[in-house]
């Protein structure tokens, strides 16, 4: 008779408790529980979060899955239109904050909730050059931008940030670099446009998706003075949202010509489609987190919404085995 070391060229082990880790698809022996157990890989899924306070869409979204900050936007059916509203997420619940100064829509952001900074954008009647800081209960202004520019994207920390793509006047492929308080500029973008996502630091940002003479499946690599091309997004797309880094990116919604909940996984080198997709199919959503624990809220679905959805990657989980 064939052995299981035969066929999975590995020995059952014996515990008398779970490992912390072992290897997807070994099988041990629960001694103390007196039952066989393995890890095996749970697909990755998107769960229902706490809804924001205020619901908007173009909302400059930054930070992680519990620990997310959510700033300006726009709700049309809610006078003035373009907000000043900021809400921190705690990982189940959005709290009222201070609101900024500047009042956009369409602005990127980077940095944690703590150590934020927000920049470029719409104000209602010009694209903005502005920088907003926050620290976590107040804002400050921060240094402006040199193109002021709205549906742009941004990636890294308060102190070295990146802003790319956009638009002026025309859609941009301008990047600058932030150190906390100076925007200098950085390597142009191969592809200009705009509504695009990004993800990563300022030496490995990630640009993908957006709108250039049509939507696009374009993605670029960063590496602090030159953009290279990556691998394409399989779903063309604008107004999607991103999160993560240059080796473990997360694109998630947008806009194909109707609304999409289609979420794909970039390792390096090419995206994958996730077999989780959003629940509310939606463009425009601010972003935060990791490829694994990835955070999207607001956006426009037939209108704006308040909903939040939390991603979470696939991931290894003991299961006790069973002969059902």
């Amino acid at each position: 008779m064939t052995t299981y070391k035969e066929i999975f060229g590995k020995y059952v082990k014996n515990y008398s408790s779970d490992p912390s880790s072992d290897a997807e698809g070994q099988i041990w022996y629960n001694s103390t529980s007196g039952t066989f157990k393995s890890e095996v890989l749970a697909p990755a899924v998107w769960t229902s979060g706490g809804a924001l306070g205020t619901a908007r869409d173009r909302v400059a979204g930054l930070g992680t899955q519990t620990a997310a900050l959510g700033a300006g936007g726009t709700n049309p059916g809610n006078a003035p239109g373009v907000l000043t509203t900021t809400e921190e997420y705690d990982g189940s619940t959005w709290s009222p904050q201070s609101g900024k100064p500047v009042a956009v829509v369409s602005a990127a952001g980077a940095g944690t909730q703590t150590a934020a900074v927000v920049f470029g954008g719409y104000d209602g009647g010009n694209n903005t050059a502005s920088t907003e800081e926050y620290n976590g209960s107040s804002w400050g202004p921060g240094g402006n931008l040199g193109t002021a520019r709205r549906s742009l994207a941004g990636a890294g920390t308060q102190t070295a940030g990146l802003a790319f793509g956009g638009f002026s006047t025309a859609n941009t492929g301008a990047t600058e670099e932030y150190d906390g308080s100076t925007w200098t500029a950085g390597g142009t973008m191969s592809t200009a446009r705009r509504v695009l996502a990004g993800a990563g630091i300022q030496t490995a940002g990630l640009g993908f998706g957006g709108y250039a003479a049509s939507n696009s499946d374009s993605t670029e690599e960063y590496d602090g003075s030159t953009w290279t091309a990556g691998g394409n997004l399989n779903t063309a797309r604008q107004s999607p949202s991103g999160a993560g880094t240059q080796t473990a990116g997360l694109a998630f919604g947008g806009y194909i010509g109707a609304n999409t909940g289609a979420t794909e996984l970039y390792n390096g080198t090419s995206w994958t489609t996730s077999s989780a997709t959003l629940s509310t199919a939606r463009r425009n959503m601010g972003p935060a987190g990791t490829q694994t624990a990835g955070l999207g809220f607001g956006g426009y679905a037939t209108t704006s919404v308040a909903n939040t959805e939390e991603f979470t990657g696939g991931a290894l989980t003991v299961k006790t085995i069973t002969t059902s």
